[in-house]
């Protein structure tokens, strides 16, 4: 069932992602004098539809092909996002109101409005998560520390080996570890590091834990806080000392920990932050594409090396890029079932990292893509050339046919993934 549910979820998040971007191109459009024909939510076949009578300026059901020059706003069957038809899409076409016709930085502004709305709706639920709660998932991520408290960050114990010091020094399962050495933790990796460089020296560990007062002995009902025989749970601090082993042991302490998920909570700063954080995400979706690009380039080359070690270090780099990468199918098939059972707030931030890698994916000049077909246009007016629709229609067919292949090889990558 969550899986189902983070399914249902997961097409419902990608279809308003893509249709935000979309209304992005039609706002643009609409504002730069150019027609649109159809604004579509899902792509066709068409469920139900309206036209916007250019009479009467009043909306209605649309017939089924009923001749008109009326805008058309249609909901459609397949919901996996949504388009905005123009009229004249072709940079050659010269009639008035069409796309082909507005110049070129009007055209600039309506092929970049879909990317600039991707980044303000991530901007406006990362300042959304800032205020009510921001998951951290990103290295150093970017906060105000003046306007930042802490939650839910904390280490527990979640196993302790039998006769480690561990053991001997009393901790028992389900501790939350506060301090090591009068040093607040937040992560195990703290502890662990912490560990490392005093191995085999003694280290005092302040625990929380919950004990059963009516259980405990009487002489520690002091540490419930009452003189006379109460009987409910109290939390409880204490002092574990112990003395860790060599750092040549198979074990330092002796514990399993885990540590839970850290929401960081600002007031004035919210938006600072939330445009702080899609800055960091796009920089780090820049870096991993490029990382990506390289990875596979290099791979394919050191492939045809006669050197085994060589090809080995290829096969590393290819293997990498398969892992490193995720289609629709491995979005809603896997991402967003995991993540939609991890709570509201880590969705949400999954939300605003998709929209900011369409926004990004769409800058690139790939001809069948926003950058590219602006690319393509200032290119050809830089050469004092006419882009005409053949040429046009050619190089960005032979794009969207190389885009369709590696769509279709994810998908494959991401099936094989489920088995």
């Amino acid at each position: 069932m969550d899986i189902f549910i983070g399914i249902v979820v997961g097409l419902l998040v990608l279809m308003f992602l893509v249709t935000v971007h979309e209304f992005g191109h039609f706002i643009m459009a609409r504002r730069n004098g150019v027609k649109v024909l159809e604004f579509g939510i899902g792509f066709p076949p068409r469920a139900i539809a309206w036209i916007k009578d250019p009479k009467t300026h009043k909306w209605r059901r649309f017939k089924k092909d009923e001749k008109t020059d009326g805008m058309i706003f249609s909901l459609n069957w397949i919901p996996i996002g949504g388009f905005c038809q123009m009229d004249g899409e072709s940079a050659a076409d010269e009639r008035a109101g069409t796309f082909g016709h507005a110049n070129f930085w009007k055209k600039t502004k309506i092929l970049f409005g879909g990317v600039a709305m991707n980044w303000l709706v991530a901007f406006v639920i990362l300042t959304i998560l800032a205020w009510t709660g921001m998951p951290v998932f990103l290295e150093n991520q970017f906060t105000v520390g003046s306007d930042t408290t802490t939650t839910g960050a904390k280490v527990a114990v979640a196993q302790v080996v039998e006769n480690s010091p561990a053991d001997e020094a009393g901790f028992e399962a389900d501790d939350i570890i506060l301090s090591v050495d009068g040093n607040e933790v937040s992560y195990s990796s703290e502890i662990n590091d912490y560990n490392r460089e005093h191995a085999g020296r003694e280290v005092t560990y302040r625990v929380s834990r919950v004990v059963d007062c009516g259980e405990v002995d009487w002489g520690e009902y002091k540490e419930c806080g009452y003189n006379t025989l109460v009987i409910h749970d109290q939390q409880i601090e204490r002092n574990l000392t112990a003395k860790l082993n060599e750092s040549d042991s198979e074990y330092l302490l002796g514990i399993a920990m885990s540590s839970s998920q850290e929401f960081r909570h600002s007031t004035w700063s919210a938006p600072i932050v939330g445009a702080g954080i899609t800055l960091q995400i796009t920089g780090e979706t820049f870096k991993g594409l490029g990382e990506l690009v390289w990875n596979l380039f290099s791979g394919v080359g050191r492939m045809f090396s006669p050197d085994s070690s060589v090809r080995e270090s290829g096969q590393a780099a290819l293997s990498t890029v398969g892992d490193s990468v995720s289609g629709p199918v491995g979005i809603i098939g896997v991402i967003f079932p995991s993540f939609a059972s991890s709570g509201p707030a880590n969705l949400a931030f999954l939300a605003a990292l998709i929209s900011i890698s369409l926004a990004c994916m769409n800058v690139l000049p790939i001809p069948a893509l926003d950058g590219g077909r602006w690319f393509l246009i200032g290119f050809y007016k830089l050469r004092h050339k006419k882009l005409t629709k053949e040429t046009e229609q050619k190089i960005v067919s032979r794009a969207m046919l190389v885009l369709l292949a590696l769509m279709a090889i994810v998908t494959i990558i991401d099936i094989t993934r489920f088995f």
